[in-house]
């Protein structure tokens, strides 16, 4: 069989660099290695797996080593031009902030469905991302509005379309899920409400053909009770993360408002962002949340080997079934991944979804 190796390069400026990954037979079972540094130069090397895996894990880690470079503007091609912000623009700020979602309960949710001024949508399981597009300038946005790289796919679907524009949305690996219009050819959209800016987001859609650009695809939006029950039955079948409100006549707001707020979410699952306080031998880390009263433990987390183990202070993802009200502890934690762009310090226990009470008695 013969094992995937893959050879990336960036140039630009005074960096010319290459990065090597490969997946290698050890034992029965395989590994995922690396090298890099400067071209030319005597190469750095490492493991993405610190003990053998399956090939099917192998496979995977491989994969989302090269798109993860990639996203960063390495490329295939030796030339190493990169096809999206160069690494000093990175993190930079924007100057752009999305409008950010409060939670509501099963209550809240069902009286929404109920009430025609609040269309829905699914709450997709990605990463919050703002894309703009003015001339040949593309930069992606995240959560904190600071620039990131764009996937390539993505980033080649955006620069192929002819109008300027700026579009709120998820991405999940290579594709973008928009679900909103901030700006369109020079005109500021924010102000508009979102039955507007939907149906010219939609229109859009239509006009560029950007559905078929495949990276690039519209959220499917109801505004009728029984569609949005149907939409809700078909998302929880489906073990999908959750839906979206949002209020037809209002504007685009960026920030989270103290509370409830014209957009709102409700998930199916419990997820929320921690911090890596402890890294423990077996391939799990610590995780603690902020209270009134400071740092607290939520328990541990076992960290998948298609995963790098985290560092302490870095911020994780973790889906959970509940945590139990006296220790806030979490039963049965899944380990998603890391979060850059979420802060420490927005990792309170205000996310906890508590067992219900008489489940403890």
């Amino acid at each position: 069989m013969k094992l995937p190796k893959s050879a990336l390069y960036y140039r630009e400026g005074s960096s010319d660099k290459v990065y090597n990954c490969q997946i290698e037979t050890a034992g029965e079972r395989f590994v995922v290695n690396f090298s890099y540094g400067r071209r030319g130069s005597t190469l750095n090397t490492g493991t993405k797996t610190n003990v053998p895996v399956e090939y099917e894990s192998a496979l995977r880690i491989f994969d989302k080593l090269v798109k993860e470079k990639k996203a960063k503007g390495y490329t295939d091609g030796e030339a190493g031009t990169p096809y999206q912000h160069s690494e000093q623009l990175q993190q930079q700020p924007s100057g752009i902030l999305p409008q950010l979602l409060n939670a509501i309960d099963e209550v809240e949710a069902s009286n929404l469905m109920a009430n025609e001024n609040w269309c829905m949508q699914e709450k997709y399981d990605g990463r919050r991302l703002i894309i703009r597009k003015q001339g040949q300038n593309i930069i992606g946005i995240n959560k904190k509005g600071n620039m990131i790289g764009l996937p390539l796919p993505l980033f080649e679907a955006v620069k192929n379309l002819d109008a300027d524009i700026t579009m709120d949305g998820e991405s999940i690996g290579d594709t973008f899920i928009a679900f909103d219009l901030l700006e369109f050819d020079g005109v500021d959209t924010r102000g508009w409400s979102y039955q507007e800016r939907l149906a010219t987001l939609t229109n859009l859609f239509r006009v560029y053909d950007m559905q078929k650009k495949g990276a690039i695809k519209l959220a499917e939006t109801t505004f009728i009770a029984d569609q949005k029950l149907e939409m809700m039955q078909q998302l929880k079948k489906g073990r999908r993360e959750g839906v979206v409100f949002k209020q037809i006549d209002a504007p685009y707001t960026a920030g989270r408002p103290n509370s409830a707020g014209t957009q709102r979410k409700h998930k199916f699952v419990a997820t929320l962002s921690a911090v890596v306080t402890k890294v423990n031998i077996q391939r799990s880390v610590g995780i603690s949340l902020l209270g009134k009263n400071g740092w607290q433990t939520a328990g541990n987390v076992t960290i998948s080997a298609n995963h790098d183990i985290p560092e302490i202070g870095q911020v994780v993802e973790v889906r959970y079934l509940y945590a139990f009200r006296e220790s806030c502890v979490l039963f049965q934690p899944v380990y998603l991944g890391k979060r850059d762009d979420i802060d420490p310090n927005e990792c309170t226990d205000g996310q906890l979804k508590f067992k219900p009470e008489h489940d403890e008695e």
